[in-house]
């Protein structure tokens, strides 16, 4: 089980991402846009450098719901490879039978 905190922290990193992605948009929007002068295009940088870090997409994981746990994580099911396989096992799992030969 991860620890509280770094969930909580991820929780965090969730809701900022909201809170800036229309910001942040508005600015990727601009420092792509050719017809820009270079100088404007360089503001658009240097403001969407000045952003919080973690409003990035790139700074939040995903994590297992019932765990936390970061790797072998499966988004189809939103949960690691070790709640999926006691799941599967239990039959809670529509669809998804253990293999067994």
């Amino acid at each position: 089980m991860a620890r509280k905190g770094t969930i909580e922290r991820n929780k965090a990193v969730e809701r900022k991402i909201a809170v800036f992605a229309a910001k942040r948009a508005k600015l990727r929007a601009k420092i792509r846009d050719k017809t820009l002068a270079p100088d404007e295009r360089f503001e658009a940088q240097v403001r969407l450098a000045a952003l919080p870090r973690d409003s990035s997409k790139t700074r939040y994981c995903n994590r297992c719901l019932a765990t936390g746990r970061v790797r072998a994580y499966y988004r189809r099911f939103q949960a690691s490879r070790i709640i999926l396989r006691e799941l599967a096992s239990r039959g809670m799992l529509p669809g998804v039978t253990k293999a067994s030969w």
